[in-house]
């Protein structure tokens, strides 16, 4: 009986598979998620699921190419020939210089210690205790400039208005504000086609723009798990054991300043300081994958989707 061939077609074969895989879950799910829910808006995976996926992925692969000694000789093969310099000293030299390199660069920035106070205390809830600078910070997508409302104008006028990337690439390749059905979009319209521009028809019609846009932003990303109207319902939401919030409940969204709720979405559930731990969440870091605006117009669409408004923040006397 003839015995397998073990020159290292097992190395090449996991390498490609896992890079296969993973772009199957970046990539793929989106688009299936499309086609099962016959949605324009996809299901993304976000990048804290996509590090997950990738740890269990990569621990599934060392127990099965542990499992068979067959399995391991083929696997190592490539590596042993790198290091009897089969490639080429130069090779060699290549590898052994950069590999603890960058080993020790992702081992140093995962152990190195941090600056952390000696003893911890329990807080009630995590939004009192969050970075003072966002305290006072407004939603610079609720009122638009005169620069921003003149920009409006111009490109609707050139039918060439402009929307944000994945609104462009997960839907229609929008070039203007004709396909809005709202009443302030068609007067503003009407009277940019009868040769008049009103500004305070534009600065309505450019909030629906929008709100438009927060809304299909927030149908991309937070759907899953907020629910399409932020109840707290998404498909996703099942899977935790602490449910996603629900925003149209009183006593949420509505009693935070938008800039904790700018500051949640931005860092995430691994923001959270060590004394909220009771208050974990699993809420994704945004700021890896949306823009400081995108951020803001979701949360315009948010409140608006939840039917609720964010909390005024106090005006301390001096």
């Amino acid at each position: 009986m003839k015995s397998k061939k073990t020159g290292g077609g097992q190395f090449w074969w996991t390498t490609i598979t896992i890079g296969i895989v993973l772009a199957l879950i970046k990539y793929g799910i989106p688009w299936l998620s499309r086609w099962i829910t016959g949605s324009d808006l996809p299901l993304p995976v976000p990048g804290t699921l996509f590090f997950f996926y990738t740890i269990i992925i990569l621990a599934g692969t060392f127990v099965y190419i542990s499992s068979d000694e067959t399995t391991i000789v083929s696997f190592l093969a490539p590596i042993k020939s790198v290091f009897r310099g089969d490639y080429g000293k130069l090779f060699f030299f290549v590898v052994m210089a950069v590999t603890p390199v960058v080993a020790g660069y992702f081992v140093f920035a995962w152990v190195k210690p941090a600056v952390v106070a000696s003893v911890t205390l329990r807080i009630q809830h995590p939004s009192s205790n969050f970075p003072k600078k966002y305290e006072a910070l407004k939603n610079p997508m609720r009122e638009p400039t005169d620069a921003q409302i003149d920009e409006f104008i111009e490109q609707a006028n050139n039918n060439s208005v402009e929307y944000f990337p994945q609104v462009h690439d997960e839907g229609k390749q929008f070039t203007n504000i004709r396909h809005l059905p709202f009443g302030p979009v068609t007067k503003f319209l009407a009277k940019l086609h009868s040769g008049t521009t009103d500004r305070g028809l534009a600065q309505l019609a450019l909030m629906e723009k929008r709100l438009f846009e927060g809304r299909a932003l927030y149908q991309i990303n937070c759907r899953p798990c907020h629910g399409v109207s932020g109840g707290g319902d998404g498909p996703m939401a099942y899977g935790f054991s602490l449910r996603p919030i629900n925003f149209t409940d009183s006593g949420t969204i509505d009693t935070l300043v938008e800039g904790y709720t700018f500051w949640r979405i931005e860092n995430g559930g691994p923001s959270l300081p060590p004394e909220s731990t009771p208050w974990d969440s699993a809420m994704p870091v945004w700021k890896h994958d949306l823009t400081e605006i995108e951020r803001w117009t979701i949360m315009l669409a948010e409140y608006d989707i939840a039917g609720v408004s964010p909390r005024e923040p106090e005006k301390v006397a001096r």
